[in-house]
């Protein structure tokens, strides 16, 4: 098939005039022309206001080898389509089904593909289905009571599904697994655009329906789905997973499972299962992560900073992603941009606050925010143990539920520069799921971090007019962006204790929804390559 790239069109332009633009491109009738399939779409906005769509498009003609090979150049060529097929099955057989722990992206990906190759799999979650899970959350908020077991960063979707539901990556898919996902979400409810938008999004009320549907299909094909069960330990002999224990944490009654091939798709907040692994001599290492703040403004400067104009009715809600290194060397940058959004209360653990956020689908609220965050090494927060990460992101997330008096501290930018509390709000009002108060969030950070976001902050104007806009609000602490360690896999993807296979982004394999996914479907591949499906007796 041809591929042509830098096909500039007018917001106002339908498929139609794109369809005349493939056809003058090739100097081809429009009848010679068998198909048109759109693989990326982007707005560019470096003209403004004269706000241009760029599509990259796959065409298929008559006598495709014939063309003129002067009509080729750097934006046209010859391509091949990526096909993600499945590997062969192995020959091991398994006694027991495999087990899989954590139903966020990557446990639900990798449960999908073994389900579909007949491998009939068990997959164990804390927290519950995404509907309950949805009430039990929306409650939080409203009234503040903890469930620890099922909550923003527990429950069926994981984290991802409390979020902008952000589907981008910087992985390389040289395999097909980054369309796989996204097809896999077409097929389950989602828009087809977004197997092609540059920055593709569900937004979390779609992707709780869509997750919904992979679980009854999973069980369709054979899975099973235990929710409200957390795992709590891990029996081995001769450095091979035998079995597990697990609570049903409604009921507090333990149950003890038997299983060859154990995937540890935990996500990035299960702290308590990370220590009952250390324990068990689980190979695992610090990594570096990132903490900050959310940072709210008005979503009408963003657009109008970024499209030239403050709103167009044919454009989403512009978003942004901003970068800087301070004269420490220190990356500040900024992360999960959730356009026309909400701050969220992702807390999971009593006296603990951390933040997170979250858009619909439209897009619609008053404000944009995002992460701003700053590297943090094991340098930074020590090297005692496998764990020590984890330990600075519980510290800082008790400061900050000191700090809120168990509600989400927020505060003026300015008065973060200043070091002093805010006294009150100014053009810009918080928009957050959950209770807050105004405080002084330079008492949760070390003064690294504190001046770090300043200056960040700062730097990210020169990119962003406004950014650092003395009523912007900053809220905290921003700690959960990714897993503070990571379990060692070998090339099998089998951690030192055989049958253990560490996936997703808790293990430390991925950094978002679309990657946790893709690392699942890796692992179904591990295991696939390995075994024979399970059949039934």
């Amino acid at each position: 098939m041809i591929r042509i790239n830098q096909i500039k069109m007018k917001l106002t332009d339908g498929e139609d005039r794109l369809s005349m633009k493939v056809s003058s491109l090739l100097r081809l009738r429009t009848e010679e022309i068998h198909s048109i399939k759109i693989v990326k779409k982007s707005v560019d906005a470096r003209n403004k206001p004269d706000i241009k769509y760029v599509y990259s498009v796959n065409v298929t003609v008559e006598n495709e080898k014939n063309i003129s090979k002067r009509v080729f150049n750097n934006n046209i060529f010859f391509t091949e389509e990526k096909i993600y097929s499945m590997p062969d099955a192995g020959g091991e057989k398994l006694r027991e089904r495999p087990v899989i722990v954590g139903m966020g992206p990557a446990g639900m990906f990798c449960g999908y593909f073994l389900a579909r190759a007949g491998y009939r799999p068990l997959i164990i979650e804390r927290g519950e289905c995404v509907d309950n899970r949805k009430r039990t959350v929306e409650s939080f908020w409203s009234k503040g009571k903890l469930n620890k077991e099922s909550n923003v960063q527990f429950g069926e979707g994981g984290a991802g599904a409390f979020s902008d539901g952000k589907l981008n990556t910087i992985v390389k898919d040289k395999d097909g697994r980054h369309r796989e996902v996204l097809e896999t979400f077409v097929k389950f409810g989602a828009k087809p655009e977004i197997t092609y938008i540059n920055k593709p999004h569900i937004g979390t009320d779609i992707l709780c329906d869509i997750v919904k549907n992979m679980r009854q299909e999973i069980i369709r094909l054979g899975g099973q789905i235990k929710f409200c069960t957390r795992l709590t330990d891990i029996h081995t002999e001769n450095g091979e997973i035998k079995s597990i224990t697990v609570e049903n944490t409604n009921v507090r009654q333990s149950e003890n499972i038997s299983c060859q091939v154990l995937v540890l798709a935990l996500g990035h907040s299960a702290r308590d299962t990370f220590e009952m692994l250390s324990k068990k001599k689980l190979h695992m290492e610090p990594k570096a992560f990132a903490v900050g703040v959310r940072v709210e403004h008005p979503q009408s400067m963003i657009n109008e900073k970024m499209y030239g104009v403050k709103a167009h009715e044919l454009l989403e809600a512009a978003d942004y992603k901003v970068t800087y290194n301070t004269k420490e060397g220190r990356g500040v940058y900024s992360f999960c941009m959730c356009p026309g959004g909400y701050v969220v209360n992702a807390s999971s653990e009593e006296k603990r606050l951390a933040v997170n956020g979250m858009s619909y689908s439209g897009r619609d609220g008053c404000n944009g925010n995002s992460a701003i965050i700053v590297t943090v090494t094991p340098e930074d927060y020590g090297r005692t143990s496998p764990l020590e990460g984890m330990y600075f992101q519980r510290s800082l997330e008790e400061k900050a539920y000191t700090e809120g008096k168990g509600v989400v501290p927020v505060q003026r930018f300015e008065d973060f520069e200043k070091n002093r509390p805010s006294a009150g709000l100014g053009s810009v009002v918080p928009m957050i799921k959950g209770e807050y108060r105004l405080s002084n969030l330079r008492n949760i950070f070390p003064e690294y971090i504190s001046s770090s976001l300043i200056e960040g902050i700062h730097g990210f104007s020169k990119q962003l007019e406004g950014f650092d806009m003395p009523d912007a609000i900053v809220s905290g602490v921003e700690s959960r962006s990714s897993s503070p360690v990571r379990i060692n896999r070998d090339e099998s993807l089998e951690a030192n204790l055989k049958g253990i296979y560490p996936c997703g982004e808790g293990a430390g394999y991925a950094g978002g929804i679309t990657s946790a996914a893709m690392d699942g479907i890796r692992v179904f591949e591990a295991i696939m390559l390995k075994y024979s499906p399970l059949r039934e007796e």
